[in-house]
């Protein structure tokens, strides 16, 4: 962070604070600095920088008034965070969703198996326990943001060849509408939680950060359970709309 072979700042023509905003767009760019992130103590910064307390100053300032940075007294200077991605109230996937908003979608793959169904997976899905279940973990970003951990299970027997698929940008659901499931409704109910180390380690955030988590239970045409996912989306990057009516 803040190092690499660019010329010393103090051997460049333009002024020194522009110069030093320049290297920490820079890094935020590259995702050395990740939205939400605090960046090292001024002393520090002066230090890789070589520069004065005085021009760093300047530079943060600057970047502040670009809503580059955030500034929080006594705790130091922050990335700002990227803006909520909203999230409608139909059923579509979430590739489905970031074209929908322009963005790419792109996942990194944690888990792609075939194993034995829980008592809960299996009652779930109306299969037996035991029974063969296709596991796919994947960490979801968009626009290579990691946005959420979306795990999904379905019955192994609807998905034949499904382990061998590349789901790094493949949608899900475009493969099982390929393999003729018809995907029409879901039960879902949302919940917040902490961020456990693992699901932190994934979505770049802190242990104890809220995640808001998305529990879905999707059936097909014929009103069969044919999949089950459990989604976890980091709190400050989800928001999703709804509406309600009185009835007449």
């Amino acid at each position: 962070m803040l190092t690499g072979t660019a010329a010393p700042l103090t051997h460049i023509a333009d002024p020194l604070w522009h110069r030093a905003a320049a290297r920490i767009r820079a890094d935020i760019a590259s995702g050395a600095l990740a939205p939400g992130s605090r960046l090292p103590p001024e002393r520090e910064l002066c230090e890789s920088l070589s520069i004065s307390r005085v021009t760093l100053r300047r530079a943060l300032l600057t970047l502040e008034q670009e809503r580059v940075l955030t500034s929080s007294h006594g705790r130091g200077w922050f990335v700002t965070e990227a803006p909520r991605k909203e999230w409608l109230n139909s059923l579509e996937s979430f590739s489905e969703t970031a074209q929908r908003m322009g963005l790419v979608a792109s996942s990194i793959v944690v888990r792609n198996e075939i194993v034995p169904a829980t008592f809960d997976e299996a009652g779930e899905l109306m299969v037996a326990p035991g029974s063969p279940v296709f596991h796919l973990e994947r960490v979801r970003l968009l626009d290579s943001v990691p946005t959420a951990v979306d795990v999904s299970t379905i019955p192994a027997h609807l998905v034949p060849g499904f382990t061998a698929l590349d789901f790094t940008r493949e949608s899900l659901y475009t493969q099982l509408d390929r393999v003729g499931l018809a995907l029409l409704r879901a039960d879902s109910t949302i919940e917040a939680s902490e961020a456990d180390e693992p699901i932190a380690q994934h979505l770049r955030i802190a242990v104890g950060q809220p995640v808001l988590t998305m529990h879905q239970l999707v059936c097909d045409d014929d009103d069969r359970p044919v999949l089950s996912s459990a989604i976890r989306y980091a709190g400050d990057r989800y928001r999703l709309r709804t509406a309600f009516a009185r009835p007449r």
